[in-house]
């Protein structure tokens, strides 16, 4: 079993060899704009264009909480736009992040990262705008993806 590699650092430039699978939340509003977002949108153009394209529904698979879409950016980088966050905004149903959703999620990312022989990279996810917690997001990558194997390296931006 691996352990969770932290760095300090830009996760839109992921480091080491091989191919590289960096995942991020997404709303389930089709809303792209804030936080971690807009440092992939000035890097590439495509996770975006295809999240908002997935959102109308023109690319025909699902779009809802706990479900994800594969973006290959470069020859060796893939982005995992992971849709486990229920709107913008903290509400009587509390922050955004929806844990359960992120399960889904974090299941479908071990499985395409095994295909892909990825190493999986991330910033602290779900606990930007989300509102998430790390002792609850860190134990479910943990259980679904270095457990099985997978090099995760979450960065941490100066």
């Amino acid at each position: 079993m691996s352990d969770i590699i932290y760095i300090r650092g830009d996760a839109t430039c992921p480091q080491g060899k091989g191919v590289k699978l960096i995942c991020h939340i997404c709303n389930d509003m089709g809303r792209w704009g804030k936080g971690f977002v807009l440092a992939l949108s000035r890097r590439w153009a495509q996770p975006e264009e295809d999240y908002r394209a997935w959102y109308a529904g023109r690319t025909g698979a699902s779009f809802g909480l706990g479900e994800v879409q594969y973006v290959r950016v470069e020859r060796y980088v893939w982005i995992a736009n992971m849709v486990a966050q229920r709107g913008t905004k903290t509400g009587s149903s509390g922050p955004p992040i929806r844990y359960e959703a992120l399960t889904s999620c974090l299941r479908k990312v071990a499985e395409k990262a095994g295909e892909l022989k990825a190493s999986v990279h991330m910033p602290r996810i779900g606990c930007g705008l989300a509102g998430g917690d790390w002792t609850r997001v860190e134990p479910l990558i943990e259980q679904h993806l270095t457990k099985n194997g997978l090099t995760v390296t979450v960065y941490d931006f100066d």
